[in-house]
């Protein structure tokens, strides 16, 4: 019997950057990553790990930053047990690759065509590499085409998207029945495939996988009635293989890696409750440095309760890597009472540029409603 435990991870994508992040957010963000590789070689000497497999998108692009560049390589070269590096969409194996920088590092494989790597006596890795930033054809049954069944432990490594998972021209979706099948047959025994950033097992066997990336990258849409995007990532798995006279028994665990959280928010107001209940909830973020927070609003508000909603949420914005408005969404109306508009302190000219600016903001118009609460603040201190 041949016995091996393994990594599988993806879509490090070391060098991502991220629009909404402020410098010193994208630096803490880039520091994460790096870390998350680290984890994975301290997760690898906890389980008994032998090696470790990334399913594509090792870095961003092909051109990265020096720095960037010399930090991933460093994190790699640092990691505890070999790696098999399988360039995919991001990183394709084209003339200008990256992986060329990787050549000379002591452990660190680079799956550069489909001839199994033997890892050790029984052990095999089998890539399907991007060669090109898309793929023309299914990549994983050309790599098993040709392949025997075997009475070695085979591991398959790929990326790219499967039938229900992306919108890539079909003729390069994976074909998840025909890997089944060569799985029953014993010609491989796990698929590890990268591309889909949330981890799932893509069969009821559970012998394909998509690892999902080791660190956030993407928002998971809270939205009642829509939940989705990225739903599950910021874990690596832990495979174990067992197999005896060509049938393999194979294990998962999950383990989580990541630190940050990325989340799409959707709130109702139309009270001061419900102000309360927002600003409650954001506060409840417990790494508000390591969370990323878009969000949209809707209903209406009075002035009170407008201008304490847009204090909190000015207050709390420096506090979180990100918090913004999802502008296209939002849909927050404001109109006061008739008792806080009897209770302005205001009159003559400045009372009617007070009428007038209520009606434009009631339109959802951001900047009167900010001009209504600058005003009414005024008022406030004056009165």
């Amino acid at each position: 019997m041949t016995h091996t435990t393994f990594i599988h991870t993806s879509d490090l994508q070391l060098g991502m950057r991220r629009k909404f992040l402020s410098p010193e957010a994208q630096s803490r963000f880039d520091d994460a990553r790096l870390r998350a590789v680290t984890r994975l070689g301290e997760i690898a000497t906890e389980h008994d790990a032998e090696f470790i497999v990334v399913a594509g998108d090792v870095f961003e692009h092909n051109s990265l930053e020096p720095t960037t560049l010399g930090r991933a390589l460093e994190a790699l070269r640092k990691l505890p047990v070999p790696v098999y590096l399988l360039p995919g969409n991001h990183d394709p194996l084209v003339a200008d690759s990256i992986f060329q920088r990787t050549e000379g590092i002591d452990g660190v494989t680079v799956l550069v065509d489909s001839e199994p790597v033997v890892v050790r006596e029984g052990v095999e890795v089998v890539g399907a590499p991007l060669l090109t930033k898309h793929a023309s054809e299914d990549l994983c049954a050309k790599a098993v085409r040709g392949l025997a069944p075997t009475e070695a432990v085979r591991i398959l490594v790929g990326h790219g998207a499967v039938e229900g998972f992306g919108d890539e021209d079909a003729h390069s979706l994976i074909d998840v029945a025909s890997l089944d099948n060569a799985i029953d047959q014993g010609t491989i025994d796990y698929v590890a495939l990268g591309d889909t950033h949330s981890t799932a097992a893509l069969t009821a066997s559970e012998r394909i996988w998509y690892s999902g990336a080791p660190e956030t990258t993407d928002y998971f849409d809270r939205t009642p009635g829509v939940a989705g995007g990225e739903v599950d990532s910021g874990n690596a798995l832990v495979v174990t293989v067992d197999k005896d006279a060509g049938r393999a028994d194979v294990s998962v665990e999950k383990v989580a890696v990541g630190t940050w959280t990325f989340e799409a928010r959707f709130w109702e107001v139309a009270s001061s409750e419900d102000v309360a209940e927002v600003i409650e909830e954001l506060k409840a973020y417990p790494e508000k440095d390591r969370t990323v927070i878009k969000y949209a609003l809707s209903g209406t508000l009075g002035l009170e309760d407008t201008r304490t909603l847009e204090r909190e949420l000015a207050e709390l914005e420096p506090v979180f890597a990100a918090l913004y408005p999802r502008e296209r969404l939002m849909s927050l109306h404001l109109e006061p009472n008739d008792e806080e508009m009897e209770n302005l302190p205001l009159t003559g000219f400045a009372e009617g540029a007070m009428r007038e600016l209520i009606g434009q903001a009631a339109g959802d118009n951001a900047t009167a409603r900010d001009a209504v609460n600058l005003l009414f603040r005024l008022s406030k201190e004056v009165g």
